[in-house]
């Protein structure tokens, strides 16, 4: 059994966004294709003899006790499976914060799996899910990783077709979006129509990237694209420089591009640098793991 364990923590896009209803609970419904890209952070944990948890980051405004997933996560863990050994966490930030990238369920995510890991507790993917959904909406998915269909609040999975080989251009203004804020705000009567996430299905099924990209949509761009006008300024450079496609990520700011040609992307790799639109800027690809389920509610599509 390792004292130390070094874990890839990585972000994700949705391909597809739409909400369906608000639930008495508050919790809104949803159907959404998310799709794991290679941008990652790095989560070390470290088991020590004293019982505590200490956590270091090296993005110093983000906490590093309770109100962090990743510590809630550890101490979770510790108190259901009784252990008395203290961790040691260093989490070392790249996907961009409060952006649409599931960076902080990633990391919470991460962090369950190192402590199966570390303490050797012999849980399957779906007991991790189980515990993982009281963290948060997307840990499960986190979990998952790969290109999925996610529906309920997050938490119903289904396994898809792996996206089709393609860069993608990761562009954050500099501007923090909160998460509750969208939804609180998001007008489910008044949206003009959604996104068309069967035919995503589909096309992800006959690897057609065109037809994915011809069907990029987001239901919560109503409301942040009309509170911070740059999303769609950065969305529109992103085409402009031969994107495929180009869509928010989440509850933004984030937006990605698509293209299907490495030189196409680098050059609007350095276009985007150039101009100013965004703060932070990543060239990635999709990532896509194979992890086994026996979930009940998995599919083949």
């Amino acid at each position: 059994m390792d004292n130390s364990i070094v874990l890839k923590s990585y972000g994700k896009i949705n391909l597809g966004l739409d909400v369906l209803r608000r639930r008495e609970d508050g919790y809104h419904e949803v159907r959404m294709i998310m799709q794991t890209v290679g941008l990652y952070d790095l989560l070390t944990m470290k088991k020590i003899k004293d019982d505590k948890i200490q956590m270091t980051c090296n993005l110093t405004f983000l906490p590093t006790d309770e109100r962090n997933l990743v510590y809630k996560a550890v101490k979770l863990m510790k108190d259901k499976y009784h252990i008395k050994d203290g961790v040691e966490i260093n989490l070392n930030k790249r996907i961009p914060v409060a952006a649409g990238m599931a960076g902080g369920s990633s990391n919470c995510a991460a962090a369950l799996k190192g402590m199966n890991q570390l303490f050797d507790l012999g849980l399957s993917i779906d007991e991790l899910c189980e515990i993982g959904v009281t963290l948060g909406a997307d840990v499960p998915y986190c979990i998952w990783g790969g290109t999925a269909l996610s529906e309920g609040i997050g938490e119903k999975l289904s396994r898809v077709d792996a996206m089709p080989e393609c860069y993608i251009l990761i562009a954050k203004p500099g501007i923090s979006v909160s998460t509750a804020f969208v939804y609180q705000n998001l007008n489910l009567s008044g949206l003009a129509k959604h996104p068309d996430i069967d035919g995503m299905l589909e096309c992800l099924r006959t690897k057609d990237l065109k037809g994915i990209c011809d069907r990029l949509e987001n239901v919560l761009e109503t409301v942040t694209i009309k509170e911070y006008p740059i999303i769609e300024e950065v969305k529109k450079h992103l085409m402009d420089q031969g994107a495929m496609g180009a869509l928010m990520s989440g509850s933004g700011p984030t937006v990605f591009g698509i293209f299907d040609d490495e030189d196409k992307a680098k050059k609007a790799f350095e276009d985007m640098k150039a101009s100013g639109l965004a703060r932070q800027i990543y060239l990635t690809r999709p990532f896509n793991q194979k992890i086994k389920s026996t979930r009940k509610n998995q599919r083949k599509r």
